[in-house]
């Protein structure tokens, strides 16, 4: 499975969910300070709704998107 900061990872986020790169990185600072899974942190923090956290899961477990096969 991908790492969930990789930038092609990162990318997904951005041009598949439409995040925009502040929404990414509050994520990610709070990533880091609670060690928990930016996915689920999207999530929480109400930037993603359900269904797109379950198409970041099918992206992180190339099940839906097999081009990140080559990670």
């Amino acid at each position: 499975m991908p790492h969930t900061t990789s930038p092609q990872f990162l990318r997904f986020l951005h041009e598949e969910l439409c995040l925009s790169a502040d929404s990414i990185a509050i994520a990610q600072r709070s990533m880091n300070e609670t060690k928990g899974p930016l996915p689920m942190l999207l999530w929480q923090y109400g930037l993603i709704n359900l269904n797109e956290l379950d198409k970041i899961y099918d992206w992180l477990d190339g099940s839906v998107y097999p081009s990140n096969q080559d990670l």
